[in-house]
């Protein structure tokens, strides 16, 4: 079920009416209110406690002057039974409304923050379930711009709706009482109620597109912000830190023009709810004071009566700020939506074929192309038996790393099949990831791996010359990315991250490159250490690295040309001699 529906997520804000608006409003309610409707009922529960025990402290009040009060000054005496019996439902009725006070915000706090955590759980979740190529099309700042701000912006109407819903409840009971004890004041308190709403119908109408673009280039800046960190070393290196500050501060504008509109907006609207309330009050205590002095109301009726209504210019205040909040909730849950509501692809992986016994890796006739129609790899086949080291080696764009992608799984192939040995692949990546997390949990990704098993992937990574200076051993947090470790510290990591994993068929993508000759012998010769009924596939660089491999697969254009033995392929193939030369000129120069 979709959580919003597809002509209301696309209908343009700035042209819709009213009507369109407020069902637009609606659907949000609906929406978020389902995560957790036992949490907002107790909420609004305690909302309508205090409504109803501020229409009755209303009445109790209109009993005390006209009860006790009046007649301690028309006789000189007090009924003390009256007065310890109204001071007793006096005091009743506060403490059941500070209750009620108590019940709604505590549970309308604890709906917001648990509903909030739910959706942001379903878009991470969603996200996370997409595969590589949606990934590839989107920004990541935005995307993390919707799961944190958009979030907290969607059930930003939770905090002041439990309160008013009740209100609306509140109003009707004060309307009728206001009525019963006098028409005419009780006509003119209950015309404030349609103004206010004329007063936020026209709000929301002229708030909404100032929100809207708010948000957006709220997303737009969480983006370049998280760009711009990342690409720190590139300013640095090329002196580029006026120009990107600029360039930050320009989205910033755009953001701060449109909530500047927000507010202004904001304000005036704000100014009104103050106003037209103050105003009819003071109309009402004339009025009143009239009818009092012609005998055609009490004086506790009209104490009651504008107690009553002044208590109401506060809830009043609570459904404009709701109506505030609406704008801003639908911008925020908008784009949620388009989050949630985006189909998830296929996950390519599903598409891998299991390889036939003591084949590792079978490719028929491949093809891959990326959306703009450069040919990648052009009707590739090739099997690599089970238990061998393979090494893969071209030249730069030949298709390697992208014909690693596609048989892990990462990619879907444009034509042609996949197929690994059960129990699936690891991919090492040439640019090692970490997260901010202990060592333990970036070689186990916490999975039930015993210490043992660790261990010996660490050992056969060659980590352990680092590993025993860290002062908690597994414990040690990595930082973020893994910045208290070296490039060629990372990597390891990275691989013993795959060996603990212990998957039939691992891909190396130039998984040694930050290593030294010696460092990287000791790797390779850890690998063939547990080659056995493993298969291993690396794209190399290094013609030591080549070397060490049982075959070589010589890529070019997409293709694999020739393969055989390292010496074979330089007896026999020209172009390799002259790749393996230009690899040992630039080891060379480096």
């Amino acid at each position: 079920m979709s959580f919003v529906d597809e002509e209301i997520v696309t209908r343009d804000s700035t042209k819709a009416d009213a009507k369109g608006r407020l069902g637009e409003a609606a659907q949000l309610i609906r929406e978020v209110v389902r995560f957790h409707p036992r949490l907002f009922l107790i909420a609004v529960l305690g909302a309508a406690l205090f409504a109803v025990c501020t229409v009755a402290s209303s009445i109790g009040l209109k009993w005390m002057i006209d009860r006790v009060i009046l007649v301690r000054f028309e006789s000189g005496k007090i009924d003390l039974g009256a007065l310890v019996a109204g001071s007793v439902i006096v005091i009743g009725i506060g403490l059941l409304r500070a209750l009620g006070v108590v019940i709604r915000r505590s549970f309308a706090g604890r709906t917001e923050w648990r509903t909030c955590e739910t959706i942001t759980e379903k878009v991470i979740d969603h996200i996370v379930g997409q595969p590589i190529k949606w990934h590839r099309q989107k920004m990541t700042g935005d995307i993390v711009a919707r799961c944190g701000v958009d979030a907290d912006a969607s059930v930003a109407i939770l905090a002041p709706l439990p309160f008013s819903t009740s209100v609306v409840v509140m109003m009707v009971v004060s309307a009728s009482w206001m009525l019963y004890v006098d028409i005419p004041l009780g006509l003119l308190a209950v015309i404030v109620f349609p103004i206010l709403l004329a007063l936020n119908i026209g709000y929301q109408r002229r708030i909404d597109r100032f929100y809207n673009a708010a948000q957006k280039e709220l997303g737009t800046l969480s983006e370049a912000v998280h760009e711009s960190f990342d690409g720190v070393m590139v300013v640095k290196s090329f002196g580029a830190e006026v120009r990107e500050t600029e360039r930050l501060a320009k989205i910033s504008l755009r953001l701060k023009d449109a909530r500047i509109s927000a507010i202004g907006v904001r304000s005036v609207f704000e100014a009104m709810l103050d106003v037209v309330p103050t105003l009819i009050n003071i109309l009402l205590i004339v009025l009143g004071a009239y009818r009092v002095k012609a005998g055609e109301m009490s004086v506790g009726d009209l104490s009651s009566f504008i107690y009553l209504f002044t208590l109401l210019i506060f809830p009043l205040r609570i459904i404009g700020y709701l109506f505030s909040e609406i704008p801003h909730s639908v911008a925020g849950w908008r784009r949620i939506c388009e989050v949630l509501d985006e189909q998830i692809l296929d996950d390519p992986n599903l598409k891998i074929h299991r390889a036939s016994d003591g084949i590792a890796i079978e490719i028929r006739e491949l093809c891959f192309s990326h959306q703009d129609g450069t040919q990648v790899l052009n009707d590739l086949s090739m099997k690599i038996e089970s238990g061998k080291i393979v090494a893969l080696v071209g030249a730069t764009g030949s298709g390697k790393s992208t014909l690693l992608h596609l048989i892990s799984g990462l990619i879907e192939p444009s034509s042609g099949s996949v197929a690994v040995q059960e129990g699936g692949v690891a991919l090492v990546f040439q640019e090692a990831f970490l997260f901010a997390e202990s060592l333990r949990y970036n070689i186990t990704l916490d999975s039930d791996i015993s210490t043992e098993r660790v261990m010996k992937a660490i050992a056969t990574a060659q980590c352990q010359d680092f590993v025993s200076d860290l002062e908690q051993g597994l414990e040690t947090v990595m930082g973020e990315r893994g910045v208290s470790l070296s490039g060629g510290q990372r990597q390891r990591v990275a691989l013993a991250r795959a060996i603990a994993h212990d998957r039939p068929v691992l891909l190396l993508d130039d998984t040694t490159s930050a290593l030294d000759p010696k460092t990287e012998s000791n790797v390779i010769g850890g690998l063939r250490g547990i080659s056995t009924g493993h298969t291993l596939l690396i794209v190399a660089s290094r013609p030591s690295t080549i070397a060490l491999a049982d075959e070589v697969l010589f890529m070019a254009d997409g293709r694999i040309v020739d393969r055989g033995t390292h010496e074979s392929l330089l007896k026999k193939s020209e172009h390799y001699r002259l790749l393996i030369s230009a690899f040992e000129h630039d080891r060379k120069e480096l």
